[in-house]
């Protein structure tokens, strides 16, 4: 995929709604796409849309002094990272440290991501939301160091983030993430082009929607004028 399609899928993605991709997503046989509710932005405003930079972690506490470092090096991770990219984490059920931060948000936009979205915790809340053209998806927020309690060990294999309609859903890298307030979806790579044609074509006629409920219409003649049946 060229860079130039990559920003006009995303582009695209952000003008429309969760809501409406998701009811996209159903209608094409792919109705177990939505992360666990949970994962949320740290802020209202934010959506993000891209394709999956993903990375794997475990909970496995350790003292350096006492245990070799893991051959995983953690600037392996920035060294990666590609433009317009979105970082997918799966923290494998941890749900106390911190397993993203203000710095290490910072390095992946240099290098080009868009974005992250963590099936665990982020730290430094306040310094992320002041990182211009960024956005983070998290289950929470917490003050703990993931040093020493959790540690990176793979980047860009396939990976399980927590479901919503299932237990779990798989995020291949390259799958693109799609995120607002009500929640986030992926969008399997082979039906990228048909889900973004789709929703943007719902997301016209839902504007056309809009427009005729502000003008007087009533319910009936909008739903049977734009087909939303």
């Amino acid at each position: 995929m060229t860079e130039q399609t990559m920003q006009e899928y995303r582009q695209k993605l952000l003008c429309a709604y969760s809501a409406d991709l998701y009811d996209v997503l159903d209608k094409m046989g792919y109705p177990n796409q939505c992360l666990d509710l949970s994962i949320a932005p740290l802020d209202s405003r934010m959506k993000i849309a891209g394709p999956t930079f993903t990375m794997w972690g475990i909970r496995e506490p350790r003292y350096d002094k006492d245990l070799p470092r893991p051959d995983f090096d953690n600037n392996a991770l920035f060294d990666h990272i590609y433009p317009g990219c979105v970082v997918a984490i799966n923290a494998e059920k941890d749900s106390v440290v911190g397993h993203w931060g203000e710095m290490m948000s910072y390095g992946a936009r240099a290098a080009g991501a868009v974005g992250a979205v963590i099936d665990g915790g982020t730290r430094d809340k306040p310094g992320i939301l002041d990182i211009s053209g960024w956005s983070c998806f998290a289950r929470y927020t917490s003050p703990i160091e993931s040093k020493k309690r959790w540690r990176p060990r793979e980047i860009q294999i396939p990976i399980y983030m927590t479901g919503t309609l299932t237990n779990e859903v798989l995020v291949r890298p390259g799958d693109w993430l799609f995120g607002d307030v009500d929640g986030v979806l992926v969008i399997p790579q082979e039906i990228l082009p048909e889900a973004v044609e789709k929703v943007t074509e719902l997301s016209r006629l839902e504007r056309l929607s809009r427009e005729a409920f502000r003008k007087g219409a009533n319910f009936r003649e909008v739903y049977e004028k734009f087909q939303r049946a």
